[in-house]
């Protein structure tokens, strides 16, 4: 049988959930894959980056090192950026200027940071002042995490999940540290305001500062005196290059710092897509196959734009890449991605938050349940419909999350009392280790971990592998652990807490 050859295009997380989907089907049968990343040393998980800023080694949040894609005949082209696809020719073009050819394609090259017109933020020829950095790849933590080390103090541009992500590693490294968002209320995206409020209690009580519905006018250098670029001068003018030193905000007042990180969100990266002639829209548009409209190339993940939607999350790019792996392996060629159901976790030390579904209540008949502890600075906030949960938000108690998002993902009707879906260890009292759930953002089952134990198991990285519990977040880990620390094997595992 002649092998085809199947090109990966970027290796993110999308790629690396693809690659196991695509091996757990015996896809190196049929194929030879290829990976294009533009970094060195392989794969690691994104969403865990703020350990590396916290100090940890880079391989400590790496999936697949590169002894990974050697032991396993996988070709890993790492260091190589993708110009573009020479859709005609099935090739894969690089910038060192070499050409490889493809059968297949999958285009999986995730999303970029966004970057403001704020005077000041870049030198000339468009490079990013020193003491300005964005959040969102390897380096970009390391850098970060070099700068933490001379500053003493750093503003961080957006209150989204980055931002307080970069924010909370900042100040746990000792920095004095503030959060400038310009909407009113933090993770804008995901919380109403009462439950930003909460959120922002609790960051403002971990020692950060927060600053709500303010902008940054300029950032202001050495070199230019402090003063930034006049008021003559157009917006994103570039700075003649001194360190930072202080930012002016709208509303006229001066914060100083010698640290401004901008994570103002992320927009999918479509360059490679565009120079290939892919359709785009504000994503690759692909079909329920993940198809694009050239034949033989596919999209996943942050980059990909299905039905008008580009969540760019994690939990949809590995929905999609199961489905995916179906239909390139034959393993089950009529699967179809219809979409996800959206659930986000936010997860540093001392701020908890997970939130499911819309943000607010949709249709008239929609029940709300919400739970406010003032004094903790907990919400909690369930949208039932028809007796189902629709959308759900976690603040400060997130205990429920595990329980809540089987709910939501499975719709399975909520108690007759839907604050009983609060307390996990009633809803999962009556419920078998095979319905309940440990790790939430790969569903995995309480019996799923157990069973991996009694096979020999012996850690939580090994769990992990073999299960893929804690792979995500990370959130499940000391769940892990207990379940790991029950003495005796085959026993009735215990209750899931998140």
């Amino acid at each position: 049988m002649t092998k085809r050859r199947l090109a990966l295009v970027g290796a993110g997380m999308a790629t690396c959930r693809l690659l196991d989907e695509l091996l757990a089907r015996d896809a190196l049968v049929r194929f030879d894959i290829s990976v294009f990343g533009e970094e060195p040393g392989g794969i690691y998980n994104r969403i865990l980056l703020a350990r590396v800023v916290a100090g940890e080694a880079p391989d400590a949040i790496r999936t697949k090192p590169l002894s990974w894609f050697e032991e396993r005949g996988v070709t890993l082209h790492d260091g190589a950026a993708v110009t573009r696809l020479d859709t005609t020719r099935k090739l894969v073009l690089t910038a060192d200027g070499a050409a490889r050819r493809y059968d297949l394609a999958v285009v999986a090259t995730g999303s970029q940071p966004q970057v403001p017109a704020i005077p000041g933020a870049t030198v000339e020829g468009g490079a990013l002042r020193p003491g300005v950095l964005v959040y969102r790849t390897m380096n970009d933590g390391l850098a970060l995490r070099e700068a933490a080390r001379r500053g003493s103090s750093a503003i961080v541009l957006g209150g989204g999940l980055l931002g307080i992500e970069a924010a909370k590693a900042l100040s746990d490294a000792g920095l004095h540290v503030t959060i400038v968002h310009a909407p009113q209320t933090l993770m804008n995206a995901q919380l109403d305001p009462l439950a930003g409020e909460m959120l922002a209690r609790q960051i403002e009580m971990s020692g950060i500062f927060v600053r709500l519905g303010r902008t940054i006018e300029t950032i202001n250098g050495h070199a230019d005196g402090g003063a930034g670029p006049s008021p003559e001068d157009e917006a994103g003018a570039a700075s003649d290059g001194g360190p930072v030193d202080n930012v002016t905000l709208d509303d006229g007042k001066t914060l100083p710092c010698d640290l401004v990180v901008l994570a103002c969100g992320v927009r999918p990266r479509v360059d490679v897509a565009r120079a290939s002639g892919l359709p785009i829209n504000r994503g690759i548009v692909v079909n329920d196959v993940l198809a694009t409209e050239v034949p033989g190339v596919y999209a996943l993940g942050d980059c990909a734009e299905h039905r008008g939607n580009n969540p760019g999350l994690v939990a949809p790019a590995w929905e999609q890449a199961a489905v995916l792996a179906d239909v390139l392996t034959a393993a089950a060629p009529q699967a179809r991605y219809r979409g996800s159901k959206l659930y986000t976790r936010l997860k540093v030390a001392g701020l908890d938050v997970a939130t499911m579904g819309t943000l607010a209540a949709e249709l008239e008949t929609d029940d709300v349940i919400e739970v406010v502890e003032q004094r903790r600075s907990a919400y909690r906030k369930l949208v039932v419909r028809d007796g189902r949960l629709v959308s759900a938000t976690l603040v400060g108690n997130t205990r429920a999350a595990a329980t809540l998002v089987q709910l939501f993902d499975r719709g399975d009707l909520m108690p007759a009392d839907p604050l009983e879906a609060l307390c996990p260890q009633v809803v999962v009292a009556s419920a078998t280790p095979a319905d309940r759930t440990v790790c939430a953002c790969n569903k995995v089952s309480e019996a799923a971990v157990c069973q991996s134990i009694d096979e020999g198991c012996d850690s939580v990285e090994a769990i992990a592998a073999a299960t893929r519990a804690g792979t995500g977040c990370g959130s499940c880990k000391n769940e892990l652990a207990r379940l790991l620390a029950r003495p005796g094997k085959k026993r009735t595992p215990l209750a899931a807490v998140g």
